[in-house]
């Protein structure tokens, strides 16, 4: 080999060696690039996990807001991705229960805290958070929130926000009609009677879900029993066979006879009869508090038009005026049998703690959450529910979601049983008694 053919060779060489430097400083030299262009690295394990929920209608309020909060944890997590699937919530009744029986659970699920959850406890398919959960995250909720979710002394899951019972009145009919806005039972079967004599179906329900028709059971005896004595009767503690439990019922049979629902409710569904109220064809709903967000948007026929009350009193009755059927009822729960424990509680408590201000914000849901929001920017009737429940005398969780297993079926029946007049005010007192014997 001749010797220029050697000079080129070496140089060559040099030349590969001073590339190949170059190169490897490069790669680990990204102190100056902008944050955005930084990829996760291909080595990094990502761990998924899947969770259920019940928002899965476009008219759902929750819908957007949980989308929110799961989209910026995603986008913000890409080594712990949650990937989704929503059931309507009826048949998400079936769907959890059915998981949790064959050990088929997500890693994260929905669920409706106390007597609900309580079976899914008690077979050990619930991960205990308490293990998991600092100061921190204690500081964020708001006092006692936890109680329905909190099974022999242990933390079971996490609540997205409180509900309440609100009633519904539409402005543009109690004022065409000339029909007062009532505040007492008697006023209430008044504005029934008016409505009536203009052929206007006064109040929605849809009894083909079931639950809607136990909310009015449930306030009534509110007013006429008191909290607490709801709360210790249901907790089997004292009986529901006295007088202010049948007079619940009483007062919903008279609501019933006086023409308060249309005549065809057990055909309709919770949606349809929400509907009905929104398209302002029905002058009163007593519903939750997450249907606000649906009644404030730009599309809503009654948007403007809608008075924000707790449900009306009775006049000389023992109970609770100022108390309110609601609470903090829905959470979400962390399978015990998750690989991704640690992971499952990090993700969960930021995602509610999101999704409580996203909710809020759209007028769904009361926080649970101690979130900073300028309430300018929320919805005004969220706002109005918020200030309408700062004087309350305590809320009563639904029955169906404070009672177990098949005893909120059974509370659920016997409501319908009243609507269809299958069954007295007696009979129902008796049969709910019949509960509380049960072994």
């Amino acid at each position: 080999m001749n010797r220029v053919l050697k000079v080129i060779l070496l140089s060559l060489f040099i030349i590969a060696i001073l590339i190949v430097g170059s190169i490897g400083n490069n790669s680990v030299n990204t102190s100056d690039m902008p944050t955005e262009s930084v990829s996760p690295s291909p080595h990094l394990k990502q761990k998924t996990l899947r969770l259920w929920h019940i928002w899965a209608t476009d008219s759902d309020s929750n819908k957007i807001p949980f989308q929110k909060a799961l989209e910026k944890w995603n986008n913000e997590n890409p080594d712990i991705q949650i990937t989704t699937e929503a059931t309507e919530s009826e048949t998400y009744k079936i769907k959890i229960r059915t998981a949790i029986a064959v050990n088929e659970a997500p890693d994260i699920f929905f669920a409706w805290g106390a007597g609900f959850a309580k079976p899914f406890v008690d077979a050990g398919k619930v991960l205990a958070l308490d293990n998991y959960l600092d100061e921190n995250i204690f500081e964020k909720l708001e006092p006692e929130i936890l109680k329905n979710f909190t099974y022999d002394d242990k933390i079971y899951g996490l609540p997205t926000f409180m509900i309440a019972g609100i009633f519904y009145c539409n402005t543009e009919l109690f004022e065409k009609y000339k029909v007062k806005i009532p505040e007492t039972y008697d006023e209430l079967l008044e504005a029934v009677k008016s409505f009536r004599e203009n052929n206007i179906t006064p109040i929605a329900i849809g009894l083909k879900d079931g639950w809607p028709g136990i909310f009015y059971q449930n306030i009534l005896a509110i007013r006429t029993a008191g909290i607490e004595k709801c709360i210790a009767a249901l907790s089997k503690e004292t009986s529901f066979f006295q007088p202010e439990f049948i007079e619940s019922a009483e007062r919903l049979i008279t609501l019933i006879d006086t023409g308060a629902f249309h005549e065809r409710c057990i055909q309709f569904t919770q949606h349809e009869a929400e509907l009905m109220f929104l398209n302002g064809r029905v002058p009163m709903y007593y519903g939750g508090s997450w249907a606000a967000g649906s009644m404030d948007s730009e599309s809503c026929p009654v948007k403007g038009k809608v008075a924000i009350r707790n449900f009306p009193v009775i006049e000389g009755a023992s109970g609770d005026p100022n108390g309110f059927l609601g609470g903090a009822i829905d959470s979400f729960m962390i399978s015990s049998s998750t690989v991704y424990k640690k992971d499952a509680v990090k993700a969960l408590t930021s995602i509610l703690e999101d999704f409580c201000k996203e909710s809020y914000l759209a007028g769904a849901g009361i926080p649970a959450w101690k979130v900073e929001i300028d309430k300018s920017t929320v919805n005004p009737l969220a706002v109005e529910i918020s200030n309408l429940l700062e004087d309350r005398d305590g809320f009563v969780l639904a029955w169906d979601t404070f009672l177990s297993g098949s005893d909120a079926e059974t509370h659920i029946n016997l409501v319908t049983d009243l609507f269809l007049r299958r069954i007295d005010a007696k009979e129902f007192a008796i049969k709910m008694q019949q509960l509380n014997m049960k072994n």
